[in-house]
């Protein structure tokens, strides 16, 4: 049946989010990743040609899922502070909701493997977002700034919240969430 296979690679790709997430992509041995997808150690290799492809390829299922949550609802002729709220909205929703996926990003991105990937993906990464910020900006209405800073004004806040929940520091309010959108935007707009 070619259904099996699929259900074995989905099973490594579950299993290494999970231990990722929790342990680092260093000190995730590829056994504990099979030991929990319930599959022989060479079966990953069978579906991913080593660790860096196997994470990867787990960077690219996570990323599809919130690209496919986050930009499905963009109309492109809604004002920008709307489609900004309701993207940040949905964003913070996501993360909040699926911490492992939080984790995992928080580690790819500050590791060589989201450097390179951000790289080489400088003008496609986060298009819409960059056609927010560029509307915004045409329309005088957000800040004529670098993409890279007004990326980080609207998820630093957003991020250090999370990361902060995931701690057990405090827990984020659905009031706490709208007004940190409010601030983000208010520290983006002219």
């Amino acid at each position: 049946m070619t259904k099996k296979p699929t259900d074995k690679r989905q099973a490594i790709l579950d299993a290494a989010l999970k231990i990722f997430a929790e342990n680092g992509f260093h000190s995730s041995p590829t056994s504990q990743i099979s030991k929990m997808a319930n599959v022989g150690t060479g079966t990953i290799y069978r579906y991913f040609e080593n660790k860096d492809s196997l994470i990867n390829a787990l960077y690219d299922e996570v990323d599809q899922r919130l690209r496919a949550t986050a930009w499905e609802d963009i109309d492109e002729q809604a004002p920008v502070r709307e489609n900004l709220f309701h993207l940040l909205g949905i964003v913070f929703r996501f993360l909040l909701d699926n911490p492992s996926d939080f984790k995992f990003f928080e580690q790819y991105y500050n590791s060589p493997y989201g450097i390179e990937k951000k790289r080489s993906q400088e003008e496609t990464c986060d298009k819409p977002m960059v056609m927010i910020f560029e509307k915004g900006i045409e329309q005088q209405i957000i800040k004529d700034l670098p993409h890279d800073l007004l990326f980080a004004l609207c998820f630093g806040p957003m991020t250090m919240l999370i990361r902060d929940q995931l701690t057990g520091y405090f827990t984020i309010t659905d009031e706490m969430i709208q007004t940190t959108i409010k601030a983000t935007w208010d520290s983006i707009r002219l």
